[in-house]
């Protein structure tokens, strides 16, 4: 359960990301107040300590997508 709310939290950061390079527009900052706005720094933090959970999906010997192996 954990891995998938961190790879949710990746996935919302990674839009985030997008918007701004592309349209030059921080989604987070404009829906909780600005960038420094304690709730979007929470939000920041999350995604943060979402990508370093996820490194740890580089190392995991079993598939991501939940398939069972042959006995």
């Amino acid at each position: 359960m954990l891995d998938i709310l961190a790879l949710i939290l990746l996935v919302i950061g990674g839009l985030n990301w997008g918007s701004i390079g592309i349209f030059q527009f921080d989604l987070v900052a404009w829906l909780f107040g600005g960038q420094a706005a304690w709730l979007s720094r929470i939000v920041y933090t999350l995604v943060g300590l979402s990508a370093l959970w996820c490194i740890s999906f580089f190392f995991k010997d079993n598939d991501m997508l939940g398939k069972k192996d042959d006995m």
